[in-house]
């Protein structure tokens, strides 16, 4: 019954109700404090007063209205006790159980009348501290308003159920056992609280105080108050209007108030209501039984998570430990190969230190005999052996020939680790679902769609004829042309890729495999990619006829959309994979435009096929990368224009990189404001770009004004030269990686000597610039014939 306690509990003063009235809103209030939170509103706002001056009832007087309709006059019976006005404006307080009322206008007039029967200030308004909805009392004030015996009855069982002792009803905190009980104020108190609020003194000196439980016992043997009529005191409820949904008394009927209601007896309708309210409550128990069970469910559901967490969390450690004992094995094979190697160098070198020490040693003793020999007078004596010591001292001289003073064995170790497949399955490591109990999917078929510019081939696959098993998408691997490990370039649901950019004279291997929710299909056979070194422009003639499906050549046109992936090869960057709704493009930072394309042939191996890609002109076509550009950069016309939105330098590099022979570019001046430097030159991919070219060891480069320029490396400014840029003026940049140096012009003139040399690696064109500078890249341009005429005369 404690959950109970609650709803005995007044909203004002939180303690049990005395003496409960019942709101028209349904809710109750101590009399005690219905009195205390009365507020007196201006005559001119009174209902009566609007009446009768002939307004009307404005929306902002009458806010709550249209909700409130339940109560009003017409149909709730209430509408003696006045009506609904808009909430007083007297700032609100908050109660002891933290509902909020207001406080009163003014003090209470004294009077030695009991709260019932005192009266109430002219136009009193009350707001029901729950759900503020106000009302203004008529002449009868909170007379008017119905008392709550039923609550009373409850309140007065509730508290002699309580088995514990009695608490005082005045503590503030921890209420404190009571010692009396006045049965004048029918409070119970403790000895501090009585001698704080109920000193022997003045009018309380006549109270009589009684032990507890005595009050209790002469609250349990007081007569239970009989509910009278608010609008006739002295006459009992007898008939209950169906209508007004309200008791009344023989008076009220005979006065005429509810002559044309349905008027039932008062007893046929408490049994009435009674039963429906319990087959309420039966509903509503069933209701607060499935919430228990629920809360039950719930309770076991926590403990059943802690202990799967449990369980959970010490598998993932077993298999996490299981993963470091294999590493850690790996690593003691490992260490045990390089301390046998370490050993083997060690040996190696100190028996060559040995025998080399023995050789020393004898011939430091041949020497000095020798000289003790020369230094003899005796020319018979020399004579007889002096041959024999001159072929002695060859032959040793000759034992200390080439080879002998050169090391057995390297100090470097001819071994490199590669953990880049392992830490790839380690930042791969994932949890997975339930497996589903589909099969997975066939092995898709690979095969060679087109071949078009640069070094570049068009792959498709598809699903055999006869699979009836659906994939889900599609994993395509690429090695990095040296014989390396397979990496994905492309994992999603298309089933075509063109790879651009490949090296050449090198062989790529091309696979795929086909995934669903259950898993990963077997590989495709191999399909090999075989680029040639030849550069000659003329096409030549395909060893067989070229396959009637293959699509005709063409060029690749950009595409919009960019997904950048990294598996990064040795030495060869990373691939970065384009997409359009028609066709995926694959372009590969492994671009080294030496030689163009190829043929394409067949390998009699079983589970591979060969292709050599069409041979093509011997020069790069290429654009600006979206992907490896700063968040500033702004790029239009097919990517090959660009500008900046920032004042800061910020840089971007072309699509295409260079690692072997002659490569020349041009970029034209569109727009030059406020004299700006821009940076002309080749980077690395990870080159910063947030700052100029050429500030970090990832970057060579010519940075430029209107009247001069200058060679940066590393953040090291070299060369200046006397010679600037203007609007509509030309860079040319040349890369000469045969030769392993980079040239810079301005306007088809040499820009100081040869910038830079000893250049070696995967080189990408780069530009550095800021908003104030915009140009245009031009590629495809054959090298200038006067470099070509100095390099074949070199």
């Amino acid at each position: 019954m404690e959950e109970m306690e609650e709803e005995l509990k007044c909203p004002v003063c939180g303690s049990f109700y005395r003496e409960p009235i019942i709101l028209p809103c349904s809710h109750n209030l101590c009399q005690a404090c219905a009195r205390n939170i009365l507020v007196q509103t201006p005559e001119s706002e009174s209902p009566q007063s609007r009446r009768a001056s002939g307004s009307g009832v404005s929306d902002y007087d009458y806010l709550d209205l249209d909700k409130m309709s339940l109560y009003s006059e017409a149909d709730s019976g209430y509408g003696s006790y006045g009506g609904f006005a808009s909430a007083p404006t007297t700032p609100c307080q908050k109660s002891p159980n933290g509902v909020r009322v207001f406080p009163p206008a003014m003090p209470p007039p004294a009077t030695h009348l009991s709260p019932a029967l005192a009266p109430v200030p002219r136009n009193s308004c009350i707001t029901c501290p729950q759900c503020h909805r106000s009302l203004i009392l008529d002449d009868r004030g909170l007379r008017g308003f119905p008392k709550n015996r039923v609550l009373e009855g409850v309140i007065d069982r509730y508290q002699q159920s309580k088995a514990a002792a009695l608490k005082c009803q005045l503590c503030e905190k921890a209420p404190k056992e009571a010692t009396v009980m006045c049965e004048q104020c029918d409070v119970f108190y403790c000895d501090p609280c009585r001698l704080r609020c109920h000193p022997p003194r003045g009018p309380l000196a006549k109270h009589r105080l009684v032990p507890p439980a005595q009050g209790r016992v002469s609250r349990r043997l007081s007569p239970r108050k009989v509910s009278t009529c608010t609008d006739h005191e002295l006459e009992n409820h007898s008939m209950y209007c169906v209508q007004c949904k309200m008791p009344v008394c023989y008076q009220c009927l005979e006065e005429g108030k509810h002559s044309s209601h349905e008027v039932k007896a008062l007893g046929a309708m408490w049994k009435l209501h009674k039963s429906q309210l319990s087959q309420a409550l039966n509903g509503l128990s069933d209701r607060a039984k499935e919430a228990k069970e629920f809360l039950v469910q719930l309770r076991n559901m926590v403990q059943q998570i802690q202990e799967n967490s449990v369980e959970f969390e010490a598998c993932l450690v077993a298999q996490c430990d299981a993963l470091i004992d294999a590493l850690n094995r790996r690593k003691a094979q490992l260490l045990a190969r390089v301390n046998k190697e370490h050993e083997h160098k060690l040996k190696v070198v100190r028996d060559q230190i040995s025998h080399c020490t023995v050789k020393l040693r004898q011939t430091t003793g041949l020497m000095e005999y020798c000289l003790e020999v020369i230094k003899e007078n005796d020319p018979s004596g020399f004579l007889q052996i002096s041959d024999a010591l001159i072929r002695r001292v060859h032959l040793t001289e000759d034992q200390w020939g080439k080879g002998t003073l050169t090391p057995r064995m390297t100090t470097d170790f001819d071994l490199s680790l590669d953990n880049s497949p392992l830490l790839q399955s380690i930042h791969q490591l994932d949890f997975v679902q339930v497996k589903a109990s589909s099969p997975v999917p066939a092995t898709p078929i690979l095969q060679l769609e087109e071949c078009t510019h640069n070094n570049s081939a068009t792959l498709s696959w598809k699903q055999p004829p006869l699979s009836t098993v659906p994939a889900d998408g599609y994993i395509l691997e690429l090695d990095d042309g040296n014989g390396g490990q397979f990496r994905e370039v492309y994992v999603g649901k298309e089933t075509m890729c063109t790879v651009d950019g490949l090296h050449f004279n090198s062989t790529y291997n091309a696979r795929v495999k086909a995934f669903n929710k259950t898993g990963v299909s077997p590989y495709s056979k191999t399909l090999v990619l075989q680029t040639s070194e030849d550069t000659d422009s003329e096409e030549q003639t395909l060893p067989f006829p070229v396959p009637s499906e293959r699509l005709p050549l063409r060029r690749m046109s950009p595409f919009s959309s960019t997904l950048n992936l990294q598996p990064s090869f040795p030495g060869r960057s990373y691939f970065d994979f384009r997409s359009s709704p028609h066709q995926l493009s694959l372009h590969s930072s492994l671009q080294s435009l030496n030689a163009p394309g190829c043929n394409f042939e067949t390998q009699s191996a079983p589970y591979s096929q060969l292709v050599d890609i069409k041979k093509l002109l011997a020069v790069a076509w290429f654009a600006f990368d979206p992907g490896s550009a700063h968040s500033d950069i702004i790029l239009s016309n097919d990517n090959l224009t660009v500008t900046c939105s920032s004042y800061d330098d910020r840089v971007v590099l072309g699509k295409t990189g260079f690692s072997k022979g002659v490569h020349y570019w041009e970029l034209t001046v569109d727009r030059y404001d406020n004299h700006p430097d821009p940076a002309f030159g080749v980077a690395r991919m990870d080159v910063m770009k947030d700052v100029m070219l050429g500030k970090d060891d990832k970057a060579w480069a010519m940075y430029v004004d209107n009247n001069r320029s200058w060679f940066m490396h590393n953040n090291s400014h070299t060369n200046r030269t006397e010679g600037g840029i203007t609007k509509g003026a030309t860079i040319g940049v040349l890369l000469d990686l045969n030769r392993k140096n980079l040239t810079f012009f301005i306007n088809d003139e040499q820009q100081g000597p040869i910038a830079f040399d000893n250049v070696e690696g995967l080189f990408f064109p780069a530009v550095s610039l800021n908003r104030n500078v915009q140009v245009t890249l031009h590629t495809g341009l054959a090298v200038p014939d006067f470099y070509s005429s100095r390099a074949s005369i070199a």
